[in-house]
């Protein structure tokens, strides 16, 4: 008995356009004909079915216009990666590969991808307003987002300042900080203190109070004057494959009062830092390390500012890591998590001092002389509050305190692994130190990154650190896959 399989190969092609390019590829295989039909089957039957599922070839982009953020444009365009949908916690890429996302899309896809819920509440804002000035006028979503952001912040952090980015954010608060001594009459504390690894965004304040060489060297010219930086607390002599938060390194907080020695304290304003820095590679802060500075900023009338871009909004088991380390600042700066990353918008929150400060002088006078078009943006706003709903509704703000343990032991598993020197982790968030090839700084790591994205996983590459900050959606099977795949990359990888 023999068998016999017939199909039909169709080749669309668009011979308009200058280069003919493929449309479509589908193929027919009609040995399983309808069962419904009377007339027997053979191969030159011509009403067969079409039981292939087609998949369409995607079309050439043209890669020349975009000029890309923080991206190596030539070597990315010789061999770009190029991401077309996503869903729950993965992105399928042109040509239809799944690729579990390791990193919330940049830090900011907590609640995992495609939510309905976000997108229905933002066409619904844009086609009932989609915008409102919010310079001597207001709209309802706006306040209302306020208030819901204020009831699950920091204890006394309950005023709340709109912008469109972390870096925005970061320079609001850093302006901010400057009005509220000068209403107080202390105008000539003007001075900053940031720290070194630390990002802060790419405005020109923010870059100032930063930290990381490569985004500041081009700039060194026209930085913002009278700031200077403390040490940061990485240390692998003492702390290399520290469970949580090292151990040692508290007292490099009292570098604080070297500075303020120094600079004397009536010319500081503020000092600025991340609780857990992310872009310089997942550098926690010492047992001990928050606390010694909030301590010192109280004693000599110093403003504490926590960029909580990327910590804010669950990704270390609190809604901001101020809660988790029991620290509260006078100023916090948010964004990413704030929508889900669907539309941009970020957050400074404030200490009620700090705004009753600036609200004197005459009722009809502008308090603060700074702000944005798109501060409050009603359909940002909508998507904001969208968000916080899933938020609360699916218990995500905690939800990676209940992750941590499996997380920690998953990400630390990767110890003793070819090249690793060091791995970190806190709540949601880990990192893998590799050796540096010799010359070479960045390149193993990079390498890693490129092979995890063939092998259908993304993570994040600094220097020659693997960051990984997964959507706070994932399951334990999607860590298991996230960590195994990364260590098989790592021993893979010369």
């Amino acid at each position: 008995m023999g068998a016999y399989v017939y199909a039909h190969l169709f080749i669309i092609l668009n011979t308009g356009a200058k280069h003919p390019s493929k449309i479509e590829v589908c193929v027919d295989f009609p040995y399983h004909p309808p069962s419904h039909r009377s007339k027997p089957w053979s191969p030159n039957r011509k009403d067969i079915d079409m039981n292939a599922e087609l998949h369409p070839v995607p079309a050439p982009i043209d890669l020349d216009a975009f000029w890309m953020p923080f991206t190596a444009n030539r070597q990315f365009k010789a061999n770009p990666r190029l991401l077309a949908r996503a869903k729950g916690m993965h992105y399928w890429t042109q040509d239809g590969r799944e690729v579990l996302d390791g990193v919330a899309g940049l830090w900011c896809v907590n609640a995992g991808h495609g939510r309905t819920e976000i997108a229905d509440a933002v066409a619904k804002q844009l086609t009932t307003m989609e915008f409102a000035p919010t310079f001597q006028m207001g709209h309802p979503v706006a306040f209302e987002l306020a208030s819901r952001l204020a009831a699950i912040s920091p204890p006394g952090m309950d005023r709340v300042f709109f912008t469109n980015s972390g870096s925005e954010s970061v320079d609001t608060a850093l302006k901010i900080a400057i009005a509220y001594h000068r209403a107080r009459g202390e105008g000539q504390r003007t001075r900053f203190i940031g720290r070194e690894k630390g990002y802060h965004g790419v405005g020109f304040g923010g870059t100032s109070v930063g930290g990381m060489v490569n985004n500041r060297k081009a700039y060194s010219a026209v930085m913002l004057p009278g700031v200077d930086h403390l040490p940061h607390t990485l240390d692998l002599g003492h702390n290399a494959f520290s469970r949580g938060l090292p151990h040692w390194g508290a007292h490099l907080a009292n570098e604080f009062e070297r500075l303020i020695a120094l600079h004397d304290a009536s010319t500081i304003a503020a000092v600025i830092v991340e609780p857990i820095s992310g872009s310089a590679g997942v550098i926690l802060p010492p047992v001990g390390y928050l606390k010694r500075l909030r301590e010192i900023a109280d004693k000599h009338g110093i403003l504490l500012i926590f960029d909580e871009v990327i910590t804010g909004f669950g990704r270390v088991g609190k809604p901001f890591a101020s809660q988790a380390f029991d620290v509260t600042p006078d100023l916090m700066t948010t964004a990413k998590g704030l929508t889900n990353g669907a539309i941009p918008m970020g957050a400074v929150f404030a200490q009620r001092k700090v705004y009753d400060a600036l609200m004197q002088g005459p009722e009809g006078a502008i308090e603060l002389f700074h702000g944005y078009t798109y501060s409050a943006h009603p359909a940002a706003c909508a998507a904001a509050l969208a968000t916080l709903d899933i938020y609360a509704r699916e218990g995500l703000l905690s939800r990676a305190a209940t992750l941590a343990p499996q997380w920690e032991d998953a990400v630390h598993s990767l110890r003793g692994t070819n090249h690793v020197i060091d791995v970190r982790n806190y709540g949601l968030i880990g990192a893998v130190e590799l050796e540096p090839r010799a010359g070479k700084p960045g390149t193993r790591a990079f390498d890693v990154f490129l092979k995890c994205f063939e092998r259908g996983v993304m993570v994040r590459q600094t220097g020659d650190i693997i960051a990984m900050s997964p959507p706070l959606i994932i399951e334990p099977k999607q860590i298991a896959q996230l960590v195994e795949t990364l260590a098989g990359v790592i021993r893979d990888t010369p």
